[in-house]
């Protein structure tokens, strides 16, 4: 599923590429047409994401609201032929991991210099924004709906703070006091969107190792300055997720580990996808087990607090 800097990344992009433009809007699979007429013509003049939801501003007050799930997508494509894979710096589908065309030709580009522009649909896209010089496709979302303004405020006061929109004290206070709030274990809370907006199973496998805090552990039994650093820490790890395109949880890399890193997701990660592997620290056998119906990563020895 994609977590909160791909979709960070998805408003940091379409803001570059749509704001202040006028939107053509259709779709392709049917299944939006009513939502795609409403938005189609209006200008673009909001990007925000919080969290893994995605809040398009209209100037007809139409606001489009996509939560991408676990397969949704954004496949993006330029005029210039600028493209890359999903959450990389130049990318071209953002969201749920898809296959790349061959790049061809020295543009270094995913598009045939002979196909007309924009490209045709591929697959079942539910919805299409369009300009003269840049086209965006989504696929397989949760959550496609044209919105009121109020009925978008509604959606974003029941989310957890980001730390990227709920910026200083204000926002670290507001995820401290919804942490001490319940007594379920912390494990499930940092997945909670309305107690923390972005936080999927990645990260919070190496949150918790990070810390090394037991996923098991009741949320409210945490003291305050540990609530504290794993928002500090969720912050960190945002922005370095937003900046490099990739979930890099790990510190302990030289350079060139650190660059084999990002280019490949194998060494990114303490404990995440690495059950019955030793653990990077103590060489403890990683675990794996369900919670509430999700894969759950730890240590049982470097997670103890």
């Amino acid at each position: 599923m994609p977590e909160g800097h791909t979709v960070h990344r998805v408003a940091n992009l379409f803001s570059e590429l749509f704001l202040g433009r006028a939107l053509e809007a259709e779709s392709p699979q049917g299944r939006f047409s009513a939502g795609a007429t409403l938005l189609s013509g209006a200008i673009l003049v909001t990007s925000q994401a919080v969290g893994k939801q995605l809040f398009l501003g209209f100037d007809n007050d139409a606001v489009l609201r996509v939560h991408l799930g676990i397969y949704g997508a954004w496949d993006v494509t330029t005029l210039a032929g600028n493209s890359a894979r999903a959450g990389s710096a130049a990318a071209s589908s953002l969201g749920a991991p898809r296959s790349t065309r061959q790049r061809i030709a020295e543009s270094d580009s995913l598009s045939d210099p002979d196909e007309p522009f924009p490209p045709a649909p591929r697959g079942q896209v539910r919805l299409r924004l369009e300009t003269p010089d840049a086209v965006a496709d989504l696929r397989g979302p949760t959550a496609c709906e044209v919105l009121t303004p109020e009925q978008a405020q509604q959606v974003r006061e029941r989310l957890g703070p980001d730390p990227l929109v709920n910026t200083g004290v204000r926002g670290e206070r507001e995820f401290v006091r919804r942490v001490g709030a319940t007594k379920r274990a912390i494990g499930l809370v940092l997945m909670d969107q309305s107690v923390v907006s972005g936080i999927g199973n990645v990260y919070r496998a190496e949150i918790l190792f990070r810390h090394g805090l037991d996923p098991h552990r009741p949320a409210a039994a945490l003291d305050t300055d540990t609530a504290r650093a794993l928002w500090k820490d969720w912050t960190q790890l945002l922005k370095r997720g937003v900046r490099t395109g990739v979930m890099m949880t790990r510190d302990d890399l030289t350079a060139a580990q650190q660059a084999s890193a990002l280019r490949s997701s194998a060494n990114r990660y303490f404990v995440y996808k690495r059950e019955g592997r030793p653990c990077r620290a103590c060489g403890t056998a990683v675990l794996l087990e369900m919670m509430a119906a999700r894969k759950l990563y730890y240590c049982p020895s470097c997670q103890t607090s």
